[in-house]
C-alpha cells in the first residue's frame, strides 16, 4: 500500500517517546503522551475503518528485506484476529496515559517513555508477520514492563518484578528453541504464512506444541505457572496493571491461535483434552482464590486468571462457537479487567488502602464512581445485555460440544465469579459510609470520566450489539479452523 499504516501505527509511540526525552517540563510530557496516543487510536480507527472482514487474508503488510542471508524480512500485516487487538492496545495505551495523569509524580518523563514503548512492542506482536521479528517484539516486551513494575511499583516492587521477569524470560527462552526448530523444519524461512502451511512429523509437532505452550502458558497465565501474576498486579502502578490485564496475558492466548493451531494442527487436536482440563482447572481454582481475597487488586488478579481459562477452553474446543468465544472474551477481557483495574487504582490513589474491609458506603460518597463500578463488575460477572455475557455464552456453547466436564467447571467458574465480585461490590459500595470516616473522598473528575467512558461505551456496544465484532474475526476464524481440521492427523 501506499502508506504504510502498521509501521505508523506500531513504530508512532516510538517517535513520541524519542520526543519526550528532550522535554523536561512534566505537564508537557504528559500532554504529548496523550496525544500520541490518541493519534496512534485515531490511526487505528482509520485501519479497522478500511479493514475487509469478508477475507482471512493479511491486510495493510508490508514486506522489506531484513538480513537476507538468514531469511529474515521486516513483515507486517493483520487479519480478523490480530486487527482487533491492535485497537485494543492502541485504546488502553489512551487509558493508561490518562490513569497515570496524578498517579505518577516522579520520574514523569521516563515513566511515559517506558509506557510509549512498550505500547509500541506490543503492536508489533500483533502485527508481526515474520516469526524472528514477533520474538524480538515479544521479548523485548519484557524490559519495559520490569522497569514499570521495579520502578513506580508498590513496596514489594523489586521483588514482583524480577519475578515477573524469570518466570516470562523462562518460557520465551523455550520458544526461541522452537523458534529455531521451526526455522530449520520449514524449510530455512522465519515467514509466519509459509510456516503455517508446513507439514511437519507429529513427533516435532508434539514436540514444538509444549515448547510453546510453556511460553504461551505463562503470559496466559494457566496454572500452575500463574504465581507471578497477582505479585505483579499488587505491585504494579495502575497503567501497568491495566496494560498487564489488557494486553499481555492477551499475548499467551495470541501464540495459541497464531502458532499452535495453525502451525502445530495434529498436536493441537491431540492434545486439546490437556488443555480442556487445564482450562477447566484455571477457571475453578481462579474463582476459588479470588472468592477468598481480601485485597482489592488481588481479587481482580485471581479473576484474570479464572476469566482467561475462559479463553483457553473456547480456543481450545476446536469449534467455531468456541474460538469464536475465546477470542471475543480476550478482547471483553482487556475491557473490563483493564476498567476494573483503572477503578481499582482511582480508589486507591484517594485512600491509600486496597483491603475491602476498609470501605463500605462508597455509593454515598463518589455515586457516579460506584455506579461505573457496578457497570464493570456486572460485566466481568457477564451479565445479560454486557460485553463478557456474549462472549462466555459462546464458549459454554463450544465447550459442551466437546466436553461435558469441562463445560460444568466453566458454569461453577461464571457461579463463583458472580458470588466473589457481588460480594466485593456489596462490601465496597454498600451498607454504612465507613470510607467517608476514614479518607476523604470525592468523586470522578473530568480526566477519570474520559478513561472510564470508552471502556463502558465497549462494555455496552459488545454486549448488546456484538455483531460487528464477530464480523470481523469471522473470516479468520473460519480459516484457522480448516487449519486444524483440514490438516488433522495424529500420532
Amino acid at each position: 500500500m501506499a502508506v504504510p499504516w502498521l509501521s505508523l501505527i506500531v513504530f508512532l509511540p516510538a517517535a513520541g517517546a524519542a520526543l519526550l526525552m528532550v522535554l523536561r517540563d512534566d505537564a508537557a510530557v504528559r500532554w504529548v503522551a496523550l496525544s500520541v496516543t490518541l493519534a496512534d487510536l485515531a490511526l487505528c480507527l482509520g485501519l479497522l475503518a478500511g479493514f475487509d472482514g469478508s477475507t482471512h487474508a493479511m491486510q495493510f503488510t508490508e514486506t522489506r528485506d531484513w538480513v537476507p542471508a538468514l531469511g529474515i524480512r521486516y513483515a507486517l500485516g493483520v487479519d480478523g484476529i490480530s486487527a482487533l487487538f491492535v485497537f485494543l492496545t492502541a485504546l488502553l495505551g489512551v487509558v493508561s496515559v490518562l490513569a497515570s495523569w496524578a498517579a505518577i509524580a516522579t520520574r514523569v518523563k521516563e515513566f511515559m517513555v517506558s509506557l510509549l514503548v512498550m505500547q509500541t512492542l506490543m503492536l508489533g506482536v500483533f502485527a508481526a508477520l515474520d516469526l524472528f521479528l514477533f520474538y524480538v517484539f515479544w521479548e523485548a516486551m519484557l524490559i519495559p514492563m520490569y522497569v514499570i513494575i521495579g520502578v513506580w511499583g508498590g513496596e514489594g516492587r523489586v521483588y514482583a518484578a524480577v519475578k515477573f521477569f524469570l518466570y516470562t524470560l523462562a518460557g520465551s527462552l523455550l520458544f526461541l528453541v522452537g523458534v529455531i526448530v521451526l526455522y530449520f523444519q520449514g524449510g530455512r524461512t522465519f515467514d509466519i504464512l509459509a510456516l503455517m502451511d508446513g507439514d511437519y512429523p507429529f513427533a516435532v509437532q508434539a514436540w514444538l506444541f509444549f515448547a510453546f505452550l510453556v511460553a504461551f502458558a505463562v503470559k496466559v497465565p494457566m496454572v500452575p505457572v500463574h504465581t507471578w501474576l497477582p505479585d505483579a498486579h499488587v505491585e504494579a502502578p495502575t497503567a501497568g496493571s491495566i496494560i498487564l490485564a489488557g494486553v499481555l496475558l492477551k499475548m499467551g492466548a495470541y501464540g495459541f491461535l497464531r502458532f499452535s493451531l495453525p502451525m502445530l494442527p495434529d498436536a493441537s487436536v491431540h492434545f486439546a483434552p490437556l488443555m480442556l482440563a487445564l482450562s477447566a482447572l484455571a477457571i475453578v481454582y481462579g474463582g476459588l482464590l479470588a472468592l477468598a481475597q481480601d485485597d482489592l487488586k488481588k481479587l481482580v488478579a485471581y479473576s484474570s486468571i479464572s476469566h482467561m481459562g475462559f479463553v483457553t477452553l473456547g480456543i481450545f474446543a476446536l469449534n467455531i462457537r468456541g474460538l469464536q468465544g475465546g477470542i471475543l472474551q480476550m478482547f471483553n477481557h482487556g475491557v473490563t479487567t483493564g476498567a476494573l483495574f483503572l477503578f481499582v487504582g482511582l480508589i486507591y490513589e484517594r485512600t491509600h488502602s486496597r483491603s475491602i474491609a476498609d470501605y463500605g458506603g462508597l455509593m454515598k460518597v463518589a455515586p457516579v464512581y460506584t455506579v461505573f463500578l457496578a457497570l464493570f463488575t456486572l460485566a466481568s460477572m457477564a451479565l445479560p445485555g454486557t460485553n463478557a455475557f456474549v462472549g462466555e455464552l459462546l464458549v459454554l456453547s463450544g465447550g459442551f460440544a466437546v466436553s461435558l466436564a469441562a463445560g460444568a467447571a466453566a458454569v461453577l467458574g461464571a457461579l463463583l465469579s458472580a458470588a466473589y465480585l457481588l460480594s466485593m461490590y456489596r462490601r465496597v459500595a454498600l451498607g454504612p459510609a465507613r470510607v467517608a470516616e476514614r479518607h476523604e473522598v470525592w468523586d470522578l473528575n473530568a480526566r477519570e470520566l474520559a478513561a472510564a467512558l470508552p471502556l463502558a461505551v465497549f462494555v455496552l456496544w459488545v454486549g448488546l450489539y456484538p455483531k460487528p465484532f464477530l464480523g470481523i474475526i469471522d473470516a479468520s476464524v473460519s480459516h484457522l479452523l480448516a487449519q486444524v481440521h483440514g490438516q488433522e492427523g495424529g500420532p
